[in-house]
């Protein structure tokens, strides 16, 4: 089952932003179809896919042709293989030109997400590792992308800075310490998750004495990851971050940390090969 959708309002926003951006004062091209030309059209998928993208997919065709009702056969989250017909509709001929690329646009690159999303899920599968994604986000995206990412079945990290508190590097600088940076963040929000980022175990020490509940091991050697399992012994929520690719994923996991962090799921990802054709 696909996770929680955005609400219908967000989505309405996100794609009337999109059209404009495509459409600006009008189709030139669409406009040499007869207005009231009517096709029916199918999307294949040509190649092995998760599934994402469906209703932003469809409100860039509706808010065109409100008429239009697509019939999939497939929801978001569902595998599918090359040569599916994933959808076929009717409408007004100008409205399905004009809206094609905004919604494969959608459709491609969140299913793209997914389908890289699945694949790490499935290099930890039975570790009990958490795959995580990160803000590493296609700009205008963020929402759409994290999503994507739970459909393929991994988790979503917070969504943005003001959802949860990651004291990173140059915050922990600026506040001279791990501890006077942890401590600023408890007073400052009692309630709000709060995550440490640590850059040796002489650090994780210092975190875990200041009452760290969530540290990233950032850049951790896997001896190190070990050695930082260790001393938590349970104290803290681990999460590794960096260097990490479907190759070096699963001796992450299984060093025993809670959590890996990993930006390529929305940063490195690669459109899906769908086709819409007119039948």
């Amino acid at each position: 089952m696909a996770p929680h959708l955005p609400s219908d309002k967000l989505i309405s926003e996100q794609v009337a932003i999109a059209l404009a951006e495509d459409v600006g004062s009008g189709d030139r091209t669409a406009a040499l179809i007869p207005e009231d030309d009517v096709s029916t059209v199918q999307v294949v998928c040509r190649e092995e896919a998760v599934l994402c993208g469906t209703a932003w997919f469809d409100e860039a065709f509706r808010q065109l042709d409100a008429a239009v009702h697509i019939n999939w056969s497939a929801l978001d989250g569902d595998q599918v293989s090359p040569g599916r017909v994933l959808c076929q509709f009717s409408g007004k001929t100008r409205a399905l030109l004009t809206a094609e690329r905004t919604a494969l646009n959608y459709l491609q690159t969140l299913s793209g997400t997914a389908t890289l999303a699945r694949r790490y899920a499935h290099a930890v599968k039975g570790t009990g590792v958490r795959i995580l994604d990160t803000r590493k986000t296609l700009p205008g995206l963020r929402i759409q992308q994290k999503y994507a990412v739970a459909c393929g079945g991994c988790h979503n990290h917070r969504i943005g800075l003001y959802d949860a508190i990651l004291i990173k590097e140059n915050h922990i600088l600026a506040a001279g310490s791990i501890t006077a940076a942890l401590q600023a963040a408890l007073r400052f929000a009692p309630d709000m998750v709060v995550e440490v980022e640590v850059e040796g175990l002489e650090e994780l020490q210092e975190a875990l004495q200041a009452g760290a509940q969530r540290i990233l091991l950032d850049n951790f050697s896997l001896d190190m990851l070990e050695g930082a399992v260790q001393a938590a012994n349970g104290r803290a929520r681990l999460e590794a971050s960096g260097n990490v690719s479907l190759d070096t994923i699963r001796a992450i996991a299984e060093t025993g940390v809670n959590d890996i962090s990993v930006g390529a799921l929305t940063k490195d990802v690669r459109a899906i090969d769908l086709s819409m054709r007119f039948v």
